[in-house]
C-alpha cells in the first residue's frame, strides 16, 4: 500500500472554504479512482495561516498514476486552487506503508475508560 502526502497553506480565514472546495475536487477524484483506499485530511491553524495535509492511501503506484498521471510525484491542482493557496508546492511525497494498525472492536471497547457511577 502507498501513502501519498500533499500539503498546502492557505489563509486561516479561507480554510473552511478551501476544505469545501477540496471535497468537491481532489477528495472526490481520489474516491472515484480505482485503487484508492481513502484519505485523511489534517488541518493545523498557525496564526493567520492554515496548513492542510492530505494523506491518501492507494493499492499501488499504478493506482496513484491513475489519479495523478504519468508523473505521480507532481502535485495535482485544480482551477481555483490558486485563489486559496499561498504557494503551489510542485511535488508530493509517497511512502510505502510498512505497517497499519487498526484496533478491532473488542480491543477498542476494552480500551475505553470505565464509566464512573454517580451517587
Amino acid at each position: 500500500m502507498i501513502a501519498r502526502i500533499w500539503r498546502g497553506i492557505t489563509l486561516k480565514e479561507k480554510a473552511d472554504d478551501y476544505l469545501a472546495y477540496l471535497r468537491e475536487t481532489g477528495i472526490r477524484d481520489y474516491a472515484r479512482t480505482p485503487g484508492n483506499r481513502g484519505v485523511t485530511v489534517l488541518r493545523r491553524d498557525q496564526g493567520e495561516h492554515c496548513e492542510i495535509m492530505l494523506i491518501s492511501l492507494w493499492d499501488s503506484m499504478a493506482a496513484v498514476r491513475a489519479f495523478a498521471g504519468e508523473d505521480p510525484e507532481r502535485s495535482v491542482y485544480y482551477p481555483e486552487d490558486d485563489q486559496y493557496l499561498l504557494q503551489m508546492e510542485p511535488l508530493v511525497r509517497h511512502y510505502e506503508v510498512a505497517e497499519q494498525i487498526v484496533p478491532d472492536a473488542a480491543v477498542a471497547a476494552a480500551a475505553k475508560p470505565a464509566t464512573k457511577k454517580r451517587k
